[in-house]
Formats: C-alpha cells, sequence, structure tokens
C-alpha cells in the first residue's frame, strides 16, 4: 500500500537541501503501489513529478502537485555464466551501494561510477557517467510503468536512445513513465578504463590494480574535489561538459594552449566545463548564499540558506561569462523545477 503525506518539505530529499515543500508525497514501495496510485491519480487536477534519490533536481519553489518516490528494492540475479553475469535492480536501491556489492563480489562495468549520488532508477535517466564510463555501457534493459495506462514496458538498451547525460527517459518520454527496474550485465573478467583524467596516476598509491583500488581511487579523487551533500548541498557537477567542433577546439588552442580536451570523434570534441568555469574567474565566488566550489569548479553549492533562485541565478552568471569569453554555451546538468 502506497502512503501519501500532505505538505512534506523536501530538504532532505534534495541533495541541494533546499527547503521547498510538496503538497502531496507520495511512497510506493512496489510496481502495485505505483500501479494502485497512478489509478487513483488518473482523475486529479494536480501535476505529478517523479523523485528518486534527488540527486540532480533544484527546486525554485514548492511544489504544488503530486512527487512520487519509487522505493523498490532488491538485487536479483537473471543470468550467469562464467564470463558474466546479468542483474535486475529495483530502483529504489541506492546506486553507489550496489556499486560496492558489484566490488564486493567481482563484478566489473561499474568501478569508475563510485560514490556518484542518487539511486538505481534515476541512472539511466541522465545516462550517468565519469572517468570514461557510462552507465549505457552496462545497462541491458530499464523496465518501466507507463503513467497514463499504468502498463508495463520494457526498453532494450538500443530502446533508450543514449546519449551524452542523455535518454529517451529524459526526452521523449519525461514525465510519461516511472523506472522500477533496471537489468545490468557485469563481467566477472572485467577490463579496467584507467586512462580518464587522473585516475591512472591515483592508482600509482595502490599495492594492485582490481576492482576495488579502482573504487577506492575514485572514491579518494571524488572526496578531494566534491563536497558531501549532507555537508554543503550539492548536485554534483551543474553544468555538462561541453561538445565543440575540432576547429572550433583548435581557434581556442590558439589563445589558451594549455585548454584540455578530450576527442569524442574525427570532428568533436569535449571541454571540461569546470576548466572553463574556473579560467572565467568563478571557482570559489560567492553571489549571496549560493558559490561555486573552491576545488571543482563545475560544483555550485548551497553556502547554507541559498535558495533555488539563488543557485539559477549564479548559474546564468556563469552560462553568460563563458559565451563571451570562450562563445561556448554550457547546458545545465541539473533539473531545474
Amino acid at each position: 500500500m502506497f502512503e501519501i503525506k500532505e505538505n512534506f518539505a523536501l530538504k532532505n530529499h534534495n541533495t541541494f537541501g533546499i527547503n521547498a515543500k510538496t503538497k502531496y508525497f507520495v511512497f510506493c514501495n512496489s510496481e502495485n503501489d505505483i500501479k494502485e496510485f497512478l489509478n487513483i491519480h488518473k482523475n486529479k487536477d494536480l501535476p505529478l513529478m517523479i523523485l528518486g534519490g534527488g540527486s540532480n533536481v533544484l527546486f525554485t519553489r514548492d511544489y504544488e502537485g503530486y512527487i512520487l518516490h519509487p522505493k523498490i528494492k532488491g538485487i536479483e540475479t537473471i543470468y550467469e555464466t562464467k564470463d558474466e553475469i546479468e542483474v535486475r535492480v529495483g530502483a529504489g536501491e541506492d546506486w553507489d551501494e550496489f556499486v560496492g556489492f558489484c566490488v564486493e563480489n567481482g563484478w566489473g562495468g561499474v568501478e569508475n561510477l563510485s560514490l556518484i549520488p542518487g539511486n538505481i532508477g534515476t541512472s539511466p535517466i541522465q545516462n550517468i557517467g565519469a572517468y570514461g564510463v557510462e552507465v549505457k555501457d552496462v545497462i541491458t534493459n530499464v523496465e518501466v510503468i507507463e503513467i497514463d495506462s499504468q502498463k508495463r514496458i520494457c526498453y532494450k538498451n538500443e530502446e533508450c536512445e543514449f546519449g551524452y547525460r542523455d535518454s529517451i527517459f529524459k526526452r521523449k518520454l519525461k514525465g510519461k513513465q516511472i523506472i522500477t527496474y533496471v537489468t545490468f550485465r557485469l563481467k566477472k573478467q572485467p577490463i579496467f578504463k584507467l586512462d580518464y583524467g587522473n585516475l591512472n596516476e591515483k592508482l600509482m598509491e595502490y599495492n594492485e590494480v582490481n576492482l576495488n583500488s579502482i573504487r577506492q581511487a575514485v572514491i579518494a579523487i571524488r572526496e578531494s574535489k566534491l563536497p558531501k551533500p549532507e555537508e554543503i548541498g550539492n548536485a554534483g557537477s551543474f553544468f555538462k561538459n561541453p561538445v565543440i567542433t575540432k576547429h572550433k577546439a583548435d581557434q581556442l588552442k590558439e589563445r589558451w594552449p594549455e585548454i584540455p580536451n578530450y576527442k569524442v570523434n574525427n570532428n568533436l570534441v569535449k571541454i571540461p566545463a569546470g576548466w572553463l568555469i574556473e579560467k572565467a574567474g568563478f571557482k570559489g565566488k560567492q553571489m549571496g548564499n549560493a558559490g561555486v566550489h573552491d576545488k571543482q569548479a563545475l560544483v555550485l553549492i548551497n553556502q547554507g540558506n541559498a535558495t533555488g533562485e539563488e543557485i539559477v541565478h549564479l548559474a546564468r552568471n556563469i552560462q553568460q561569462a563563458i559565451i563571451i569569453l570562450f562563445d561556448i554555451k554550457l547546458e545545465m546538468e541539473v533539473n531545474v523545477i
């Protein structure tokens, strides 16, 4: 049976720690709970929003509707050979706890994605990624419940239309479906990806390169750069790393020879947004109660009592400065409500 709370405070359900409220907050522990609620909700005039771990959302006001919070748990093995394993995971499972579970069991594929906040259900929406790995690399199926019909649908990997921090669930199907389970295919004989950022360098501090040392190295790097949301409100990377043409990147190199860049293909190059923001002078800068983290310019922070509007105002100032200085438009990765 689902549970509804009225005039529910969202401060503990968004990693920015914004003190907003929702008219109704709905806890659902199973697919049946979700279907039962949706069957009742279809005759209501109020809007409906799905909220997982709250790690990629910024509230700028109270939400005058229903927020549904899927809490579906469970990790089930559905296929296994000597080389690989497929596990079906409930949308309400914590992402980093799942990564730790995989590493403990010797299953490779998600270790580079350690310490990313959020739940399993939100991971395919954003196609979360870090250190040269994206979650699309290991997802086989995404199961959903369609809001209008309450039908259960299963999408294969290729049907999810994954892109850089993007998927069909973020675009065409946004607000139309609720993710309930995600199935991952993991390797028992993993091939490590270590050539992104300073991961390889950090691993030199460890006696052996294995799943556990990679996870610990990623955690150490992230903790050295990123504030813990429970201590300083933030949503991790606030902006996407922009992808520009190689020609434009070559032009920028003439003025800034040190500009870091990563080849996407023969025509496109990815530029770290954090580097652009730091060069524009925003690293460590404060505007009211909002600020830019002093160790990682890609992270916007709540200094304690910031409103969502203050953080958005800071973000727009950064976007304008980057356009003026580099002629690059930064796209927000965070979903602004």
